[in-house]
């Protein structure tokens, strides 16, 4: 929780809050799936929620701000929670660096229902995917160019938006 707390930038969690959160921790980590993929002679460490969890969060974000972020960092948490349980070193680099996307990889993690947008992403909005086992932080990251971190920025503490993706349309998006 302490954890949770951190990343949420709280100092302290209502009763109310507390409760909606450990429900959906319970209802959620069924639902998280983690596992060491193989593509050729490389292997990656898969972490992800599936769509669903996306889809209440959304519903979250619409009846209130404070409700969606709340829920919003909670799934984001299991993820990293499950990566830094996995690999410790993560923690540490402060990086869980994404592999360059290979044909190989893509199909490995297809085959598992994650798919990787064109944008060479993963289609899931919580979901990791990275080296198994550790091979370094931010230097590797195949995302450097595009993570405020690898753009020297110390922390980045911003979360993206339902409707605010980039490359929406202007008409599309808020």
């Amino acid at each position: 929780m302490e954890g949770f707390m951190r990343m949420s930038q709280e100092t302290r969690l209502g009763g109310a809050v507390l409760e909606r959160l450990a429900g959906l921790w319970g209802e959620w980590l069924p639902l998280l799936k983690t596992c060491e993929v193989t593509a050729g002679k490389i292997s990656y460490l898969a972490v992800w929620l599936p769509e669903s969890v996306e889809q209440q969060i959304d519903m979250a974000w619409e009846k209130s701000p404070s409700d969606g972020f709340m829920v919003n960092n909670l799934a984001q948490f299991m993820c990293m929670a499950a990566v830094h349980e996995m690999l410790p070193q993560v923690e540490d680099a402060g990086c869980a660096p994404s592999p360059r996307v290979t044909e190989n990889l893509r199909h490995a993690l297809s085959s598992l229902g994650l798919d990787y947008t064109e944008d060479a992403l993963p289609a899931r909005r919580f979901a990791v995917v990275t080296h198994y086992p550790f091979r370094g932080g931010c230097e590797i990251c195949h995302l450097q160019s595009r993570c405020p971190k690898g753009q020297g920025q110390a922390e980045s503490a911003s979360i993206l938006l339902p409707g605010y993706e980039r490359g929406k349309d202007e008409g599309e998006g808020r």
